[in-house]
């Protein structure tokens, strides 16, 4: 209120009191409330760059008409507790809600899949138990795993020169052999890399040095999963961090632990046999309707991150100020 009345002296001469200023911008439907700033500014400008080269990469296998000119897979990775269940029951009011169900999650499924717009891949679904029933089940798949996986399920099952859709996860970007050091490395590692790839360097050379040069003289990151796909005639394509919007399968797996959580009677039995009932819920219509929603979420993005870089956020306008405090 007080920059309004500030503004409207200096430029305009009019004094106007608070009350009265006050009263007439609640008759013109003004209410006056905590502001909201563009949830875009809170973004930081890798992740919008890393989403645009993604968002880039998607638009350029669309033809004109909205077909792909390769087959698109997303593959991802969930898991569901044997003691997975809804939090919520019906109880009459006086006699109080009965506990009926183990205290612990019970043993824990890892299941890896995918999935085009004609349903889940026949022949890729992988299914197993974790060693541990907590913590974060990345954590209980390895290169080893899920390599084998990948080639031997995966990929004799998709189409032709498909392109394959899936998160940065750890074991989707294991680095080939002879890849550049990271800041992690020793220095005997930097110092191999450097002779290896005919980098002159001398002994007196600190770490920080070494791995500066290191970056210097660096190709792109190679990944030994990018590999095993070029090699089937295939591609793949890792979504930004931070977007899980972005991968229909991911609302794919709401859909089987909502299943799973509906017919649980904290049976390992049971718990086994609802699994297939659960993933076969996802029919090839759901996977179409989640395709097209997240390419629906690929072009607003597209088109909102084109308007807010329109914006010089270094000179905002003084109106802009005032509707953000």
């Amino acid at each position: 209120m007080g920059k309004l009345r500030q503004y409207l002296i200096e430029t305009h001469n009019a004094d106007i009191p608070p009350v009265t200023l006050w009263r007439t911008l609640q008759r013109w439907g003004f209410t006056y409330g905590t502001g909201k700033r563009r949830s875009a500014l809170k973004e930081r400008d890798d992740v919008v760059l890393a989403r645009r080269r993604y968002l880039r990469q998607k638009r350029a296998n669309r033809n004109p008409d909205g077909s792909l000119k390769r087959p698109e897979v997303y593959l991802d990775e969930t898991f569901v507790n044997k003691n997975h269940s809804g939090q919520f029951t019906w109880y009459l009011e006086e006699d109080g809600p009965w506990v009926n169900k183990p205290s612990g999650k019970g043993p824990r499924l890892i299941i890896v899949h995918a999935m085009t717009v004609a349903g889940w891949v026949q022949g890729a679904e992988l299914v197993f138990e974790a060693a541990k029933r907590t913590g974060d089940y990345h954590g209980q798949m390895n290169w080893e795993n899920f390599s084998t996986w990948f080639a031997d399920q995966l990929l004799p099952h998709i189409p032709s020169r498909s392109l394959i859709i899936l998160d940065n996860a750890p074991y989707h970007n294991v680095l080939v052999e002879d890849a550049v050091p990271t800041p992690q490395s020793r220095k005997e590692q930097l110092c191999a890399w450097l002779t290896r790839n005919a980098i002159p360097w001398t002994p007196d050379m600190l770490k920080p040095e070494l791995y500066e040069l290191c970056k210097k003289f660096a190709p792109a990151p190679a990944f030994r999963l990018d590999q095993l796909a070029e090699a089937a005639g295939h591609s793949i394509l890792r979504t930004p961090q931070y977007h899980p919007e972005l991968q229909p399968i991911e609302t794919c797996w709401g859909i089987v632990k909502n299943y799973m959580a509906d017919h649980c009677d904290f049976t390992t039995r049971n718990f086994h046999q609802q699994l297939p009932i659960a993933l076969s819920t996802v029919k090839p219509s759901t996977c179409r309707k989640l395709i097209a929603k997240v390419v629906e979420q690929e072009e607003k993005y597209w088109a909102e991150d084109a308007q807010l870089y329109e914006y010089d956020f270094d000179e905002i306008s003084e109106e802009e100020e005032w509707a953000a405090d």
